[in-house]
């Protein structure tokens, strides 16, 4: 069983930053960020392999959010920028081991986070 934690979320103004971070109790082979906004379904946001040398971004990050890992401290990290009020919602981390499939395939992922708030206020 693998533990995540995920930290930084919080009350920012629209076009502000935030800094997600996931501590994971152990290296999997993915691990990224997901999200619900009240009312519709879970979507993935950016995920990564524990190398690094695959990486996912969905389109409405692309340009404004940065996932990256640091390995030592098991810990992957979400940078978000330009934060809009539709960015509102839970934010979850997750992990997986399968290696084959693409990274936004979330049936992958088998370990989740609590899940931690994130409001952008407009």
């Amino acid at each position: 069983q693998v533990h995540l934690v995920e930290s930084g979320g919080g009350l920012v103004q629209a076009g502000g930053s935030l800094s997600l971070s996931c501590a994971a109790s152990e290296r999997t082979y993915r691990i990224g960020w997901f999200r619900q906004v009240s009312g519709k379904e879970r979507e993935i946001v950016a995920a990564m392999n524990w190398t690094g040398y695959r990486i996912y971004y969905a389109d409405f990050v692309k340009g404004r959010s940065t996932i990256s890992l640091d390995s030592a401290k098991s810990t992957m990290y979400l940078q978000m920028n330009g934060l809009r009020s539709e960015d509102t919602a839970v934010y979850y981390c997750a992990a997986g081991s399968t290696v084959v499939g693409g990274l936004d395939r979330e049936d992958l992922y088998i370990y989740w986070g609590q899940g931690i708030q994130v409001t952008v206020s407009s």
